[in-house]
């Protein structure tokens, strides 16, 4: 069976890490950006199964990587969950807008963000 590829688009390097170690011990391949630009051109690269996207990111913002990737036909079907410190409801509500399956502000629960990652991966297959 092929395993899962998961791309990780967040600047904060401990909290990509924990992510990394977590979804690594599920059985997943992870793959990593630390900018929303880079994290963009390696989502059209690779096509990952599933985007774990930060807001708050340098070169292009999580919204713009997720509008562009969703308003793309090759790349629309892939889930993005996005992780964010901003926990206003304008910013959830942006963050919808722009096509995000999943809206998680941080901090958050490890177990429960593994949960949804099963979720949205059982639904592909």
């Amino acid at each position: 069976m092929i395993q899962p590829k998961i791309l990780v688009i967040d600047d904060e390097p401990d909290l990509v890490e924990t992510l990394r170690f977590s979804l690594e011990a599920e059985g997943y391949e992870v793959l990593v950006s630390f900018n929303g630009e880079e994290g963009l051109n390696l989502a059209r690269k690779e096509t990952p199964d599933l985007i774990l996207l930060d807001l708050m990111l340098p070169k292009l913002d999580g919204y713009k990587v997720c509008r562009l990737l969703k308003f793309d036909e090759r790349h629309k079907h892939i889930p993005v969950l996005m992780l964010t410190a901003k926990i206003q409801e304008k910013d959830r509500i942006l963050g919808m807008e722009t096509g995000a399956d999943e809206y998680i502000t941080k901090p958050f629960n490890i177990d429960e963000l593994m949960a949804k990652v099963k979720s949205y991966l059982s639904k592909k297959e």
